[in-house]
Formats: C-alpha cells, sequence, structure tokens
C-alpha cells in the first residue's frame, strides 16, 4: 500500500493541452509561411528560440567566424520565413530534423550572397542574437564531432531541454519548483545523487514519498519529450525511432 505521505504528495499538473501536442513543427512552418498569419509567425519564433543554436554551430564546424555564422543562421531563418517555395511542403515531410539540416546546406551552398547580406534581425520578430549568447556555448563544446553529428547532438539536446523547460513551467504555476530543483539529478539519471531519505528530510517528506515523486516527474517528463519528439516528425509511427536515435546521441 502506498504510503500515506506518497499518496499526498501532489502530482504535477498536465497543463499541455491536446492542441498542443497537434502542433507540429511542420504546421508551423507551414502557417508562418503565409503572410496573414501572426499566430504562425509567433509559433516560429519559439521554434527559432529553441533551435537556433544547433544551426548555428553546425555553421561554426564548416569553418565560418562567429559574426558570419550569425548572419547566415539568421539569413537561413529569414529565408523559412519568406520564400514561397515553401508553402508546397506537405506536412508529412518525414523528421524536421532531417529537413532543416538538408535546408541549411542548400542555403549554405547556393543562396548565400556575402555583397547582399540581410543584417541581423531581418525583420523577423524574434528574441535579440545576443539573449541567445551562442558563441559562449559554442567556445565550451570540446566535441570533435563532424558538423552533421555535432549537429544531430546540439539538436537531441534542444529537445530534451525543451521537455525540461515545459516540465519546470507546469511545476512553477503549481508553485512546486522547489521539488524539481531538489529532484532534478534524480530526473537526469545522476546514481551518485543524494539519498532519498536525505531528500524526504529536507522537503518535509517520507523517503517513500521522495520515490513516489521521482517517478511522477520522470513519467511527466517522458510524456513532455514524446509530444516534443511527435511535433519534428511527420508521422506517429516515427516517433519510437527518433525518441531512441536521439537518446543514443546524447548517450555517446
Amino acid at each position: 500500500m502506498m504510503p500515506a505521505s506518497a499518496a499526498n504528495q501532489p502530482e504535477p499538473e498536465r497543463t499541455t493541452s491536446a492542441s498542443q501536442f497537434r502542433t507540429t513543427h511542420w504546421s508551423v512552418i507551414l502557417e508562418a509561411a503565409q503572410p496573414e498569419s501572426p499566430a504562425g509567425v509567433e509559433a516560429f519564433a519559439r521554434l527559432y528560440h529553441d533551435y537556433w543554436y544547433p544551426l548555428y554551430a553546425y555553421v561554426r564546424r564548416r569553418g565560418h567566424g562567429p559574426h558570419e555564422a550569425e548572419d547566415l543562421t539568421q539569413g537561413f531563418f529569414v529565408t523559412l520565413l519568406t520564400q514561397e517555395r515553401l508553402r508546397g511542403i506537405e506536412r508529412g515531410g518525414g523528421r524536421f530534423r532531417s529537413f532543416l539540416l538538408k535546408s541549411l546546406q542548400n542555403f549554405l551552398a547556393n543562396e548565400w550572397d556575402r555583397s547582399t547580406a540581410m543584417k541581423r534581425g531581418g525583420g523577423l520578430p524574434v528574441l535579440p542574437l545576443h539573449e541567445l549568447d551562442p558563441e559562449s556555448r559554442f567556445l565550451t563544446d570540446v566535441s570533435t564531432a563532424t558538423p552533421e553529428n555535432g549537429f544531430d547532438r546540439d539538436w537531441a539536446l534542444a529537445v530534451l531541454h525543451r521537455a525540461m523547460d515545459l516540465l519546470e513551467q507546469e511545476l512553477r504555476a503549481s508553485g512546486k519548483e522547489r521539488l524539481l530543483s531538489t529532484l532534478r539529478p534524480q530526473l537526469q539519471g545522476d546514481r551518485g545523487g543524494r539519498p532519498y531519505a536525505e531528500i524526504g528530510m529536507e522537503l518535509g517528506l517520507s523517503e517513500g514519498a521522495v520515490k513516489v515523486a521521482v517517478h511522477r516527474l520522470r513519467q511527466r517528463y517522458g510524456e513532455l519529450l514524446r509530444a516534443e519528439v511527435a511535433r519534428t516528425v511527420g508521422d506517429e509511427a516515427e516517433i519510437a525511432d527518433e525518441l531512441r536515435h536521439l537518446r543514443e546521441i546524447v548517450s555517446h
């Protein structure tokens, strides 16, 4: 039987609606390509913020300097938002990760004109680049991965971080951010973390209640991660394979 303290442990609220799960990155691109769709542009700005770094790091690994990489990445996103050809994209277009990398490779090979380079901002309603600070992050990366493998790893980390951010938002909304901050190492697989009994004393919970809380948070994180991956593939059948792929990448 579940301990009383565990039974009383509040469960994270499910604030993510079914409609959010149906909003794929494909649909965001398609809607943003319509000039009369301010909602699409706003969603595109969110996508830009979440996945700008993997593309920037790929450009840097291709040998471009920091400022040029910023301009190239910014110009690529503006191109995604404005090019007429995007309106012919099929929603079931496979993995969005692969589409984005291939599109960037084509952009770098065929569509960059230094004499008419788009300046940072480019009319795209997104956060200023200094808030993203990609170069500082890039300089701390000691990986020797190829540009393509590095992109896959950075993309995987971005998806994992996005799911964790959503979990944090849920717990903050219900006044339980301390629970997540205390249990985060356990959620991230830290086998050398503090004992549950010690954590329980700090939180005023029994050891059993802490175990239940960790289980629930892991379960909810898994749901949010699956939902984020679902937004990046063209077919539900691809979700399990993409999850497996991303986990393999970050485990190496």
